[in-house]
């Protein structure tokens, strides 16, 4: 029987720690959760959870250090999942109640308030993912978990990038697949089977 590909979900204080780490085991994955650089830095996947406001997370990132942990990962290849605002933090800045935070500008965009009627966002939704991702095989008729009110609204096309998207008021970034950079806007821990077949094809990648 082959290894479980290891996983470190990152606990700089913010995100649903425990219920990624138990969704990854549930997935096939040595997961744990550790606030531990070296442990996040050598692991074969590194997941970064993420709830609240952006500037809160980037500080409570770059306070544990997280923020060279990922660039060095992904300079070196090694994958990364960024969940919620897990995600929004792997974007040049995000924008909320007028202060401006820049983010670790992995991908160009800037994450600003929806313009939808209803806010947050909450609750089940479809996403139209590319025929090409490999996040979302198995997995495109599905529904997943969103709880935001702050999205990427507008992106910049890329051949090497697969972009995800979702409705609620206008079309926003749902999900991200770029080398060893994937993230989703949507919570997959909490997203039932749909959820669970994405991070089991997230664990099927890192273990190539």
């Amino acid at each position: 029987m082959a290894a479980k590909p290891s996983v470190v979900v990152f606990d700089y204080g913010f995100g649903n720690v425990r219920s990624c780490e138990n969704s990854l085991i549930r997935a096939g994955a040595d997961a744990t959760v550790s606030s531990d650089v070296d442990l996040a830095g050598s692991a074969d996947g590194l997941v970064v959870p993420g709830v609240g406001a952006f500037a809160a997370c980037m500080a409570g990132l770059r306070r544990a250090g997280g923020d060279e942990v990922v660039a060095n990962r992904i300079s070196a290849g090694q994958p990364v999942l960024g969940i919620c605002v897990g995600m929004q933090i792997m974007f040049a800045n995000g924008v909320e109640h007028g202060v401006d935070t820049a983010g670790l500008a992995l991908w160009s965009g800037t994450v600003e308030r929806l313009a939808a009627p209803v806010l947050p966002h909450m609750g089940w939704n479809t996403v139209v993912a590319p025929r090409s991702s490999q996040l979302f095989a198995g997995a495109t008729e599905q529904r997943f978990y969103f709880v935001h009110s702050y999205a990427v609204r507008s992106w910049s096309e890329s051949s090497t990038t697969r972009i995800t998207t979702a409705e609620h008021g206008e079309t926003f970034v749902a999900a991200v697949e770029d080398g060893p950079l994937w993230a989703t806007q949507f919570h997959p821990e909490k997203s039932g089977v749909a959820g669970a077949q994405l991070l089991g094809n997230w664990l099927a990648e890192i273990s190539k």
